[in-house]
């Protein structure tokens, strides 16, 4: 028996060493091959003279981007977003909640906002709150995290709204509109299209956002069946290459206004002007266009769109607030433009004009310079437009000047994906902010940067059917529901912390910004300093 199984082992051992020595001279071979076909390409120098040295380091720059995210970047390195930013988000989309331990990780040596303090905070019992109905969802529990392993279970769950009382509701186009839009969330989804998303994403944000109590900005792909699914509010965003609104032709057609109008989930219209990413038109890839989004979109299937960079049937601002007017008329619901500020001097001619003819949109949509998309240019996105808090201060700075601050509502986008940047923006005369890519990281989104590609490797920036299926629609949903919800709670938390008895309180005054010399400063003492140094300048 010994003898047997000596031989047993002597014929395993030689089959392994035959497969080793078989796999080495394949590899070899491969190799051989591989370095004969680069040494004689002439697209790429240093595959010519260091074969197999330039296809490592071509490995090296595919996992770079993985490699910094998990290993190499610190805590608040990443940009865009960095891995804390990333992580706060997830924690309150699974858990429900956003509490740390220890203590900030923020870089206070560095210049920045703040949020002014209360001497004497308000109780939790005296903040103005509509808690009165409380929100069906579901949060994952931890019950065991290890090195390599984390075991949780879902479960369900009831948590409060936060919303805004009926006193302090957002009323936008009150005095213009038959249907004016009235809102209890201070929060919303800002414009991200079908298209641009699959249709998986698309569903769970409607679903996740209608439980909320949110809006949805339907982005300028278009409406569809996807949107609608669950009954959210819908602001439907008409773009430059007007798809969903478009004759064969391309022109406007006024016909598909009618019937958008007629769907009581669109509750206004919104016409983009403009993104803080592109100061151009959209871009999808051919590869992206399916069938079903190519008829809402009134295009061909499986060809890249690139929409104009801006619209046809206006030129100057006369004929675009006669086509805002007629919107509005035509349709009965409130009207919005979105844009980024570009200086001071051509938004006050935009203001100006709207105080000289008493012409004016419901809302304007100031995206910043920091906001997102899924394909633009690097030089486009890196200068061109100012970011949201500059933004914010010279629109509500100017609309208050032309006393027209009452009249039009100022909703706000650009990385507003924490309750203290929410707080600072609606300090810095926001009323209402929007949120694009915080909603996408909190239906799955991992930074992979393949938004333009249809690669998205978790189904989110997708409509390829396999990759789409990685994101389960009845889990993602209510992780959409928590953030939104956990967002208002922290605001409202902030606010007590301010004084205030509702986030609709935040002023300039609740603001100071700290500069390079650690001397904290308000915001009315940074706009007089800019005024008095503009008069200097005249």
């Amino acid at each position: 028996m010994i003898a047997l199984a000596a031989s047993f082992v002597q014929i395993a051992l030689a089959i392994i060493l035959l497969i080793i020595i078989a796999g080495s001279i394949i590899t070899g071979v491969l190799l051989f091959v591989m370095i004969r076909k680069d040494k004689k390409q002439s697209q790429h120098s240093v595959l010519r003279n260091y074969p197999v040295l330039a296809r490592l380091r071509y490995l090296a720059e595919q996992i770079s981007p993985e490699l910094k995210q998990y290993f190499f970047d610190g805590d608040n390195d990443g940009k865009p977003y960095s891995r804390l930013d990333f992580q706060s988000i997830v924690k309150a989309a699974k858990y429900a909640k956003t509490v740390i331990p220890f203590g900030s990780k923020r870089d206070f040596d560095k210049s920045g906002f703040y949020i002014r303090n209360a001497f004497f905070p308000k109780q939790l019992e005296d903040l103005k709150v509509d808690n009165t109905q409380m929100i069906e969802t579901k949060k994952y529990i931890t019950e065991k995290e290890t090195l390599i392993a984390r075991k949780e279970h879902f479960v369900e769950a009831e948590i409060k709204p936060w919303l805004y009382t009926d006193r302090d509701a957002i009323v936008i186009g009150g005095e213009t509109s038959m249907y004016p839009f009235v809102l209890k969330s201070p929060i919303g989804m800002s414009a991200m299209s079908y298209g641009g998303l699959g249709k998986n994403a698309i569903t769970a944000l409607s679903l996740g956002l209608k439980d909320a109590g949110a809006f949805m900005n339907t982005g300028e792909g278009g409406i569809s069946t996807h949107h609608l699914k669950s009954g959210v509010d819908l602001i439907a965003q008409i773009g430059p290459g007007k798809f969903g609104y478009r004759n064969p032709d391309g022109s406007f057609s006024w016909e598909e206004l009618k019937k958008k109008a007629l769907l009581p989930q669109v509750k206004a219209f919104e016409l983009k002007l403009g993104q803080g990413a592109k100061i151009r038109g959209g871009h999808v890839e051919g590869a992206k266009v399916t069938h079903e989004i190519a008829n809402i979109r009134g295009v061909q299937p499986y060809k890249t769109i690139d929409s104009p960079n801006r619209f046809e049937e206006f030129n100057d601002l006369e004929s675009m607030m006669k086509f805002v007017c007629r919107i509005r008329q035509e349709t009965g619901k409130p009207v919005g433009i979105k844009l980024v500020v570009g200086s001071e001097e051509t938004f006050e001619e935009f203001v100006m004009y709207m105080a000289l003819t008493n012409h004016y949109p419901d809302f304007i949509s100031i995206d910043g310079g920091e906001g997102g998309t899924g394909a633009t240019y690097k030089g486009m996105a890196d200068s061109v437009g100012l970011p949201i808090k500059p933004a914010l201060m010279i629109v509500d700075q100017l609309l208050n000047k032309y006393n027209l601050r009452e009249k039009v509502k100022i909703f706000a986008s650009g990385k507003l994906f924490s309750p203290d940047r929410i707080a600072i923006a609606l300090s810095l005369g926001a009323d209402v902010v929007q949120i694009a890519r915080g909603l996408m990281i909190s239906v799955g989104c991992i930074g992979a940067e393949k938004c333009h590609s249809n690669d998205c490797p978790v189904g989110v920036a997708t409509t390829n059917p396999k990759l789409q299926n990685a994101l389960v629609v009845d889990e993602k949903r209510y992780r959409v529901t928590n953030f939104i919800a956990t967002l208002r709670e922290e605001l409202f938390m902030l606010a007590a912390a301010a004084g205030l008895d509702s986030p609709k309180g935040f002023s300039k005054k609740h603001v100071l910004f700290v500069n390079e010399e650690h001397r904290a400063m308000t915001l009315n003492e940074i706009i007089k300093k800019k005024e008095v140094y503009s008069n200097d300048v005249d």
